[in-house]
């Protein structure tokens, strides 16, 4: 397939929007090296975002891949980090749409405009959704942009952890974690026990189903396992992964209908 040929001229409003980007970004680095980041600063506005409970929850992801769970950072996260240190901008972008192969090319990119480190990787989004063990073809201009949309926020988080350091991304993760354990205050642990059970109650998911889980009594649960219910109960609200894939219902033994036939005989 031969691809199409570039314009032979420009019009006076693509030029006009073309030359006001240049400007930008002239403008954005100018900036940054004015007011270059006080990194104990930014330390400090991503702890105190990190201990606010709303953005904890949308810190982590759960999903499930073959026979294990995949988890990690959220593309939320990810953002907040990028506007707690500063000086970065990023983005996503589809740069063409290929209707007759069924296929979007996209970019996403994040640039520290201080240190002038920049990460991009241009990427091809096929227009389908694996379901039910097969490949599904996304007809719906919506379903196309929602694939499109999420395939990139991906990639989005990826470039913009490359240019973020890790001890930063480390201490914010850490911080997440704890905020998660500790219901970002000075709540009993009984009550955020209590108030865990009642959550997963209201999904269908029984106190008995959570302890086998975990393996031990709600009693005994420690901030680390409460910390773990918190991202499985937000990655189960996102459609990340199903309860039943969390929480699988026992299977009932042939001893057990054999017992239950016996009763009602």
């Amino acid at each position: 397939m031969t691809p199409a040929a570039a314009p032979a001229r420009v019009g006076q409003g693509t030029a006009v929007e073309q030359s006001r980007a240049v400007a930008e970004v002239q403008a954005a680095v100018l900036v940054a090296r004015q007011f270059p980041r006080n990194e104990a600063a930014c330390v400090a506005r991503m702890q105190t975002a990190c201990a606010q409970k709303e953005l904890a929850q949308r810190a982590f992801f759960r999903f499930p891949r073959g026979s294990s769970n995949v988890s990690g950072e959220t593309i939320q996260l990810a953002k907040e980090l990028a506007r707690c240190w500063g000086n970065i901008q990023f983005g996503v972008a589809e740069l063409r749409r290929d209707e007759e192969y069924g296929e979007s090319e996209m970019q996403a990119w994040a640039w520290d405009m201080e240190t002038n480190e920049r990460s991009s990787t241009t990427f091809i989004v096929p227009h389908a959704r694996w379901a039910n063990g097969q490949a599904q073809k996304l007809a719906d201009f919506r379903d196309v942009y929602e694939n499109n949309a999420n395939n990139g926020a991906r990639r989005l988080r990826e470039m913009i952890f490359t240019v973020l350091p890790v001890w930063y991304i480390e201490q914010a993760k850490t911080a997440c974690t704890k905020t998660l354990a500790t219901g970002g205050g000075d709540v009993p642990r009984p009550q955020r026990i209590a108030e865990a059970i009642g959550a997963y109650e209201g999904i269908g998911v029984t106190a008995d189903q959570i302890e086998t889980k975990l393996g031990r009594e709600s009693a005994k649960w420690t901030d680390i396992d409460l910390g773990q219910l918190q991202v499985i109960f937000q990655s189960i609200q996102r459609g990340e992964v199903t309860k039943d894939e969390e929480f699988p219902k026992p299977r009932v033994t042939a001893d057990e209908i054999t017992g239950a036939k016996a009763a009602t005989s």
